[in-house]
C-alpha cells in the first residue's frame, strides 16, 4: 500500500505546483484578446491586446514574446506596433512579400522610438507590461473572410520574457465594443476570441530567484538566507564584488539569452530581501525592509515586493515605498504589495553600490495579537516580482532573551533577599 501511496502523493504535489494557482492572486492571469475589426479580400485585420490582470506580477525586460499556430495556411501581410521574429519561407509570393509566412509565427513588441508610421496605440514599450499593454494590429491573409469561414489559431504561447506562462485554448466570446478616437461613437468588433495564460513559478525556473534574511534589535544574531537557496550551479561563473572583470566595458549589459552574472554569495540568489525589526514602541513597532540586487546584468524596473504578515492590517506609515494592501479574501487583510516611488526608487539597479532599495514601516500594535515571541514579528511569505522567496528555517529566527536568563535573574534576587533581611535585622 505504501509503494502505491508515495507516487500518488508525489504526483499530487507536482500537479499542485504546476497548476499555476496563486492563493494571493487567485484570479490573476494574462488575457490575449483577438478582435477582428474588418474583412479584407482574402482575410481580415485584427487588433490583438495583451491585458495583464495579475495583481503584482508584471512582464519585465527584455519583454514578452507571443506565438501561436495557424489553423489553415494563413500568413501575416502587415503589422503595426510589433514585428515577427522570423519571416519564414515566402518565396512563392511575388510582388508584395508577407510580413511572415511561418506556420507558427512569434511576435515581439517594438522598442520605444520607432518611426511613427510603424506604431500602434499603446505599443512600442519594448515588451514591458505593467498593468496592461496593447499589442499590434495584424493584417492576416489567406484566411477566412467571414465569421463562418475564419478559423481560430491554436497553441498560443507567451514568454514573459522566460517560460512560466501556460495558455489555454482560444475561446470565441461576445464581440468587443470600441470607442472611436473622438469618444463620440461606439464600434463593435466583427469577431472576438480570448486566450487566458496563467503563471507557474514551478514551470518558470528550476530554482527560486530570491531569498529572505532576518534580524532584530533584541538579538545580535543575523539570520542569513539559507545556503544555496537559489541553487549553486552558478558557483563557477559568479564573480566577487571586487573582481577586475567588473570594470570591463559592456559587462553590465543584458545578454540576448538573458544569462545572469551573479555576485558570489553563499545563497547564490539574484535578489535578497532583508527584514529587520528595528524598534518597539509602546503603541507601535518599526520595521526596516531592504532589497538587494546581486545580478550585474539586470535592472529590475517596476519591481514589486509582496509580504504576508498578520500586522499588515494596521500599517500606519510606509516611508520610502508605495504601498497597497492585497485583499484576495475580504475577511483576511494580512498581505500587502510594496513598490518603488516613480522617478525615485522604482528601478532596482544592477549589483553594486546602487543595487539596493530600502524603506521603513510603522505598524500599530493590536494588544490581542502583537508579540515578539516565536518569530511573530517576521513575515510568513515574501514574493519579489511575483516569485516566492526562500525563508530561513523557523528554528534559526532571531529569538528573544530566553527564560534561562530570567531564571538567572530570579536566582540572583533569591540570593540577595536573605542577605538584605539579615542587614535589616542587624542594623534595624
Amino acid at each position: 500500500m505504501i509503494r502505491i501511496a508515495v507516487p500518488i502523493v508525489s504526483l499530487l504535489l507536482l500537479f499542485t505546483c504546476a497548476a499555476a494557482y496563486d492563493p494571493l492572486d487567485p484570479t490573476g492571469n494574462i488575457t490575449i484578446k483577438w478582435d477582428i475589426v474588418s474583412w479584407t479580400a482574402d482575410g481580415y485585420t485584427a487588433v490583438v491586446t495583451l491585458n495583464n490582470f495579475q495583481l503584482y506580477r508584471h512582464i519585465m525586460n527584455p519583454g514578452w514574446t507571443m506565438g501561436w499556430t495557424w489553423a489553415k495556411k494563413e500568413v501575416i501581410w502587415a503589422m503595426n506596433g510589433a514585428q515577427a521574429t522570423e519571416q519564414g519561407d515566402c518565396s512563392k509570393f511575388k510582388g508584395n512579400i508577407p510580413h511572415s509566412c511561418k506556420k507558427t509565427p512569434t511576435v515581439v513588441d517594438l522598442l520605444p522610438g520607432v518611426p511613427y508610421n510603424q506604431q500602434f496605440t499603446n505599443c512600442c514599450k519594448g515588451g514591458v507590461v505593467a498593468a496592461w499593454g496593447q499589442d499590434p494590429s495584424i493584417s492576416v491573409g489567406q484566411a477566412g473572410t467571414s465569421n463562418k469561414t475564419v478559423k481560430v489559431p491554436k497553441n498560443f504561447t507567451l514568454l514573459g520574457p522566460g517560460p512560466g506562462y501556460t495558455c489555454g485554448p482560444a475561446k470565441v466570446v461576445p464581440s468587443t465594443k470600441f470607442l472611436t478616437p473622438d469618444l463620440r461613437r461606439k464600434t463593435q468588433a466583427l469577431m472576438t476570441w480570448n486566450v487566458t495564460c496563467t503563471y507557474s513559478q514551478f514551470l518558470a525556473r528550476k530554482h527560486p530567484s530570491c531569498c529572505v534574511s532576518l534580524s532584530s534589535f533584541y538579538n545580535d544574531t543575523i539570520t542569513p538566507c539559507p545556503s544555496c537557496a537559489c541553487g549553486c550551479e552558478n558557483k563557477h561563473t559568479c564573480v566577487n564584488n571586487d573582481a577586475k572583470i567588473l570594470s570591463m566595458a559592456g559587462i553590465h549589459k543584458p545578454r540576448k539569452d538573458n544569462t545572469s552574472l551573479l555576485q558570489c554569495t553563499h545563497h547564490m540568489c539574484p535578489v535578497r530581501v532583508h527584514w529587520h525589526v528595528k524598534t518597539n514602541y509602546k503603541e507601535y513597532w518599526r520595521v526596516k525592509v531592504s532589497v538587494t540586487n546581486f545580478n550585474y546584468r539586470m535592472n529590475y524596473t517596476l519591481w514589486t515586493l509582496v509580504v504576508q504578515h498578520p500586522n499588515l492590517n494596521n500599517v500606519t506609515q510606509v516611508f520610502s515605498f508605495d504601498y497597497k494592501p492585497l485583499v484576495p479574501y475580504e475577511s483576511i487583510n494580512d498581505t500587502g504589495m510594496f513598490y518603488g516611488m516613480k522617478f525615485f526608487n522604482d528601478v532596482l539597479m544592477e549589483a553594486g553600490p546602487l543595487g539596493n532599495v530600502q524603506s521603513e514601516l510603522l505598524l500599530q500594535k493590536d494588544a490581542n495579537t502583537f508579540s515578539l515571541r516565536q518569530g511573530w514579528a517576521f513575515p510568513r511569505k515574501v514574493y519579489f516580482n511575483g516569485d516566492e522567496c526562500i525563508l530561513p528555517s523557523p528554528d534559526s529566527y532571531p529569538f528573544l532573551p530566553n527564560s534561562g536568563r530570567k531564571s538567572d535573574f530570579l536566582g540572583l534576587w533569591s540570593t540577595l533577599i536573605p542577605g538584605l533581611l539579615l542587614v535589616l535585622l542587624c542594623f534595624g
